[in-house]
C-alpha cells in the first residue's frame, strides 16, 4: 500500500523513475528536491542520490537534478491542481497527504504588513519525509507511566532523529485505547505539524487510539485551552515544547486537572534545565516521568527513565523506531 501512496506523490509521467525508490518505501525517509541540485533519498539513515533513469546510487555524478518544471509539476499535482486552494497550507510551510506524509515547502515568502506570512511563491524546494507508523515502540515503557491506573505527567527527551514524534503517537495511542495498567482514557493531542496523527482532510492517518480527539495544524498553546474548553480531556499531548508560552499554556491545562504528555528537543535532563522557559518547570518537578532518547549502533532507543526527582527508574535500551 505504501508503494503506492509514494508513487502518487508524483504526476503520472514521472512514476516510472521513482518505481525503485517506491519498491523500498519500508525504508523511506526523506526525499529532497532542490532547484538545480542533485535528487537526494535518504534510506535507514543513508543519503542516496537518484538517477535520472530511477537509479539509486551513491556517486553524485550520477544524480539527476531538479529543475522548474519538474517542481512545479510535483507541487501542482499535490495540490490536486489548484494550488489556490492549498494557499493555507502553503503559506505554513508544510502540507499533510493521503498516508500521512508530510511535504515540507521553502521559497519566497510573502509578507503582510511587514510580519505575518501571506504566501510563499516560487516554491523550489521540497522535503518528502515519508510517514512510518511503529507500533508497540512505547509499550516497554508503559510500566513506568502510570501509578495506580493513573497516567503520570511525561516529558520525552530526545535530540533530533530519534523518534520522540514515533514514541509519543505510539504513547498517545496506548493511553487512549487502554492497558493492562490503566483503563482507557480521553486524550487530547495538539498536532501543530500534522505529524503524529498525520490527519488528511480532517481524518488521522496514523492510529492514535479509539479515545483521542485532535486540533490539527494548531498552535499548541491555542490548541490546548481548545480542547480543554470543547473536549474534556483527561489527558493531553503535545509535540516540541519550543518557548514561555507553550509552557504557561501547559501549565494551565495541569491546574485544569489534565495529565501532560510532551516532547522537547534536547540531549539531557540538565539540557532541559538550563533552558530558561523550562526552569520553572523543573523547579516545581511537573513532570513525574523523564523519558530520554537516544541512538546506539544508528538505532533510535530509550536510554533511561527517571522520576521527578530525577533518579534513574530504569535504563530500558529499548528501539523506539
Amino acid at each position: 500500500m505504501q508503494k503506492e501512496e509514494i508513487l502518487h506523490i508524483f504526476p503520472d509521467f514521472m512514476r516510472p523513475r521513482w518505481e525503485k525508490v517506491a519498491e523500498r518505501a519500508d525504508r523511506l525517509q526523506e526525499i529532497r528536491l532542490r532547484i538545480g541540485q542533485p535528487v537526494t533519498v535518504l534510506m535507514n539513515h543513508k543519503e542516496k542520490f537518484l538517477s535520472e533513469r530511477g537509479e539509486l546510487t551513491d556517486e553524485i555524478s550520477y544524480a539527476g537534478r531538479s529543475d522548474e518544471k519538474e517542481l512545479e509539476a510535483i507541487l501542482t499535482h499535490i495540490c490536486h491542481y489548484s494550488i489556490y486552494a492549498f494557499a493555507d497550507e502553503i503559506r505554513q510551510g508544510f502540507m499533510t497527504i493521503r498516508g500521512g506524509h508530510r511535504i515540507g515547502l521553502s521559497g519566497q515568502v510573502i509578507l503582510e504588513d511587514g510580519e505575518r506570512i501571506r504566501n510563499i511563491k516560487y516554491i523550489r524546494y521540497l522535503n518528502i519525509r515519508i510517514a512510518h507508523e511503529v507500533k508497540g515502540v512505547s509499550d516497554k515503557t508503559l510500566p513506568f507511566l502510570y501509578n495506580q491506573g493513573e497516567v503520570l505527567n511525561t516529558l520525552i527527551i530526545s535530540p533530533p532523529g530519534c523518534g520522540k514524534t514515533t514514541m509519543l503517537r505510539d504513547l498517545v495511542r496506548n493511553i487512549s485505547g487502554g492497558t493492562a495498567y490503566g483503563r482507557g482514557r480521553n486524550v487530547g493531542l495538539v498536532d501543530e505539524r500534522s505529524e503524529i496523527a498525520g490527519s488528511y482532510l480532517g481524518i488521522p492517518q496514523n492510529d492514535i487510539g479509539i479515545r483521542t480527539d485532535v486540533m490539527d495544524a494548531c498552535p499548541k498553546r491555542e490548541g490546548m485551552m481548545m480542547l480543554i474548553r470543547s473536549m474534556a480531556p483527561d489527558v493531553l499531548a503535545v509535540d516540541e515544547l519550543g518557548n514561555a508560552e507553550d509552557v504557561e499554556a501547559m501549565h494551565r491545562a495541569v491546574r485544569c486537572g489534565c495529565k501532560m504528555l510532551a516532547t522537547i528537543h534536547s540531549y539531557s535532563l540538565e539540557e532541559v534545565s538550563r533552558k530558561s522557559y523550562m526552569r520553572t518547570v523543573m523547579e516545581e518537578r511537573l513532570f513525574d516521568r523523564y523519558l530520554l532518547l537516544g541512538k546506539k549502533n544508528n538505532k533510535c532507543i530509550v536510554t533511561g527513565i527517571y522520576d521527578r526527582e530525577r533518579k534513574l527508574c530504569s535504563n530500558l535500551q529499548e528501539s523506539c523506531c
